[in-house]
């Protein structure tokens, strides 16, 4: 399963369409040094795009899980974890390693809006509400997940799958730098010092 900020995921789609729309049109119309110099800046925004809206993510796989940051990868097997905690961010323990998730992010809007809806739907006054009532149960239910946001459901679920598969699986957490991002960085200076040069020029 995988775990992202899918307005994120949406926006870094529409702007990499976006971005080769108007290099395209760059190559076809663009005249130098202008047309590099405005590739270079649509190549910055589109590397930040990457490395901050597309390639973040944590994915529960059947050995562990996989937490994809901007720049590196982390992958913490089942029998490894020793905690998941949620502050600003979903942080996985496994002995001497921390790894804190970029995705999903609990935000303070996200948490006041999951307080106010586990309240009571009863409202006192002389003017009476338009809201359902709710059954206990549903009372109940809502008062159990005041609070809790999208981050907190996704740590119960690594706590539960890692609680489940401790004794089926076996390695080491590890920590690599992503290719792809190193690979996306190095392209995009490349472009920017080619900008620079053909100004200078």
């Amino acid at each position: 399963m995988t775990y992202r900020s899918t307005a994120s995921w949406i926006f870094g789609w529409v702007w990499l369409a976006f971005a080769a729309l108007n290099t395209a049109d760059l190559i076809a119309r663009g005249t130098m040094p202008t047309a590099l110099v405005v590739g270079a800046v649509l190549g910055v925004i589109t590397f930040l795009v990457f490395v901050m809206s597309l390639r973040p993510a944590t994915i529960t796989e059947e050995g562990g899980v996989r937490v994809r940051n901007p720049f590196r990868t982390a992958f913490v097997p089942w029998n490894t974890v020793d905690g998941v905690e949620v502050s600003n961010a979903i942080t996985i323990r496994a002995g001497e390693l921390t790894v804190r998730c970029w995705t999903p992010q609990p935000s303070a809007r996200e948490r006041a809006k999951s307080v106010r809806q586990g309240g009571s739907s009863r409202r006192s006054g002389r003017y009476p509400t338009s809201e359902p009532v709710r059954t206990k149960g549903e009372q109940a239910a809502a008062e159990a997940m005041a609070g809790r946001t999208h981050a907190d459901w996704v740590a119960e679920q690594i706590r539960a799958l890692a609680e489940k598969n401790k004794r089926k699986t076996t390695g080491e957490a590890s920590v690599i730098w992503s290719p792809y991002a190193i690979a996306a960085a190095i392209a995009t200076a490349v472009l920017v010092v080619a900008a620079a040069i053909s100004l200078a020029f």
